[in-house]
């Protein structure tokens, strides 16, 4: 049985049956595509939907996020069922990937945006939010956040335990404000919140 907790998130029961809905779904595809680890298929809820809830209850004012990289649609199909309100863009090159979205946006009736392409190809964003869940290290993930958000805009990244030496390697190139915020979800990982990113 899974503990359905998600700490600090007022959450109704509609919502909560969508993630469950979306669970369902992600079990099922991953056992034909690579959408999650096969590892992880036991505890999606903690380890999938919890962690990516986290990232929507930093920012909740945001009316576009733009997800990068978004493979099975976390965090981004996750933030689209906690903030109906916001627009959310999913970024995804594999064709398999965005096939699960799209099926996804269908059963769970979200209104999401699907671009099938390389971040390196996608015209700028200007989303109020933009996040990557094991994308890539935080040197180029800074870049597309730079490229992508808007003036005033934040970057969500969750960086495990190799977070303070790829903030130290992205320093070298960029500048920006970090805040740290703890993993609710893995004591050895936290969220980096990115602000006003500039290349040096």
């Amino acid at each position: 049985m899974m503990d359905l907790d998600l700490p600090g998130m007022d959450v109704s029961r509609e919502t909560r049956e969508r993630l469950l809905a979306y669970v369902e779904l992600l079990r099922k595809w991953t056992k034909r595509i690579n959408l999650i680890a096969p590892s992880t298929a036991g505890d999606v809820w903690q380890r999938h939907i919890l962690d990516s809830a986290q990232l929507a209850t930093l920012h909740q004012g945001g009316r576009t996020w733009g997800d990068l990289g978004s493979g099975g649609g976390l965090p981004g199909l996750v933030v689209a069922i906690l903030q109906p309100g916001c627009r959310v863009t999913l970024v995804e090159s594999d064709a398999r990937k965005c096939a699960f979205l799209q099926t996804a946006r269908r059963e769970l009736g979200l209104s999401v945006e699907i671009l099938s392409c390389r971040i390196e190809d996608l015209a700028p964003l200007g989303a109020d939010v933009v996040s990557a869940r094991a994308l890539a290290p935080l040197t180029d993930l800074i870049g597309f956040a730079a490229l992508h958000l808007a003036p005033d805009g934040i970057a969500l990244f969750p960086k495990g335990r190799q977070a303070a030496a790829e903030i130290a390697a992205a320093r070298a190139s960029w500048d920006f404000a970090l805040t740290e915020f703890p993993s609710m979800t893995d004591p050895e990982a936290r969220i980096l919140k990115i602000e006003r990113p500039r290349r040096v």
